[in-house]
């Protein structure tokens, strides 16, 4: 029988680094995950274990290349971002792979924002709050003045991704998506590099931008297939929904954080939005995505628990309660207009009508934070994926919430490794582009009707 043409997709989570092939419709036909048991830095603070991603890696290519039913026709990567692998004039990396959450020293941020405009000019410009270490770029800011003598040495620096791809293919480059997500390193006022990072010599250490669909062959002789040059997770998970709809959207990406992405508001970022945890994403065609955060799920996750304690329930009860209109016309404004977790649970009488509360003030937040960046945009489609999209009180609310908006649930596997995979659609798949990637289910105030697009 003749072996399925398949792409090899690598998706690498703080937690979980996951092995997907698709078929050439996008259906997965093989997925491996793995675990790692973190490392430290020269610190001790916790940190990838890089030896250990990059046997995974090859060990999961090994595999997948033994099975006679697959042709790999490309390979390409997603990974979290804020994280650089610096690499000698060998090729080898000369430090541990940095965690973005390690705590920045407070005299260099001062250093820094002193010498380029202050906090507020400098977020504006480079649309990137100040995050600490979750800004990559103040990595190679810290190690230029901590440790000059390692700096010196740096010969590349790659964000993860593009680390990935080069041990396939050899070829260093620096990928737009990864460069373009709150880094401090891009101009988003003047879509280039900002000043300072020629100013501190760090230009010369990051190699050509390239084009998110660039492919370049693999090193090892033999083989045919292409390898991808890598994007930054939260880019890979927007493409899906670019490529099926041409209408304005926003992507409400829900988890731990509820993500709202709008790719058709262009708009720079006003410094009332910087302040509500507003920025900018440059997606995969370099254009910029103007996105909000919302700590909701992990607010929600906290709460469930306190409810679940209070009435002695469980929690896993609350996964799948189905929609009930009447708890919802017995909300109390003056009761609604309690931010939750402030709370009093005597108040309620049963758990159910405590947890339509809770939702009820997420919704709420969530209504802020994705006005936020729908400003004047033709937007008239809202689309949630991730674990709120499941939930039919939250979809309900929302749909009531924004009445003059289409809002549909989301379902779709695997977002962030079929978007790594179209974003080269052209260099493997012998077939059309598909139109079937996503199954939405439209919510209306008055009940739901399910509908795909």
């Amino acid at each position: 029988m003749k072996p399925i043409p398949v792409i090899a997709i690598f998706d690498v989570g703080k937690t979980n680094k996951k092995l997907f092939l698709f078929d050439e419709k996008y259906n997965v036909v093989f997925e491996r995950s793995a675990r790692f048991l973190e490392t430290t830095d020269e610190d001790g603070f916790p940190c990838e274990n890089l030896d250990s991603l990059r046997l995974s890696i090859f060990d999961s290519l090994h595999e997948v290349f033994r099975k006679p039913g697959f042709e790999i026709k490309a390979i390409n990567f997603s990974t979290y971002g804020a994280s650089f692998v610096y690499l000698d004039d060998d090729g080898r990396p000369l430090t541990p792979l940095y965690n973005y959450l390690k705590p920045y020293p407070e005299a260099l941020k001062r250093q820094f924002y002193s010498q380029y405009g202050g906090e507020t000019a400098f977020a504006f410009q480079t649309a990137s709050p100040v995050l600490g270490s979750l800004n990559s770029g103040m990595q190679l800011y810290r190690i230029k003045y901590e440790k000059p003598g390692l700096f010196k040495k740096i010969k590349y620096a790659l964000h993860l991704p593009q680390y990935l791809s080069y041990l396939l293919s050899g070829k260093v480059c620096t990928d737009i998506t990864s460069i373009g997500c709150h880094t401090n390193l891009w101009d988003f006022t003047k879509s280039r590099y900002h000043a300072w990072v020629e100013r501190e010599g760090v230009l010369e250490k990051l190699p050509t931008l390239v084009a998110c669909d660039t492919v370049v062959p693999s090193t090892f002789p033999g083989n045919t297939y292409k390898v991808g040059t890598g994007l930054h997770d939260s880019s890979a998970a927007l493409i899906p929904y670019l490529v099926s709809f041409q209408e304005p959207f926003i992507l409400i990406s829900t988890g731990t954080w509820c993500i709202s992405l709008n790719p058709f508001n262009s708009t720079p970022l006003t410094e009332n939005e910087l302040k509500a945890d507003c920025l900018c994403y440059l997606q995969y065609q370099g254009k910029p995505v103007k996105a909000s955060r919302l700590f909701a799920g992990h607010e929600h996750e906290e709460e469930v628990k306190r409810i679940a304690e209070h009435f002695n329930q469980s929690a896993h009860k609350y996964r799948s309660l189905a929609f009930d209109p009447a708890f919802v016309d017995a909300i109390k404004d003056n009761l609604a207009a309690i931010p939750f977790p402030k709370q009093d649970l005597n108040v309620f009488s049963s758990d159910i009508e405590a947890y339509y509360y809770l939702i009820k003030h997420i919704v709420v937040q969530q209504q802020r934070s994705t006005e936020l960046v729908i400003q004047d945009s033709a937007v008239k489609r809202i689309f949630v994926d991730g674990g709120f999209s499941k939930n039919s009180i939250y979809m309900h609310l929302l749909s009531n919430i924004f009445p003059e908006m289409e809002v549909f649930a989301a379902s779709m596997a695997q977002a962030t490794a079929m978007g790594t995979a179209l974003a080269i659609h052209r260099s493997w798949n012998s077939l059309p582009m598909p139109n079937d990637l996503i199954e939405l289910k439209f919510y209306a105030a008055t009940g739901q009707r399910q509908k795909t697009l």
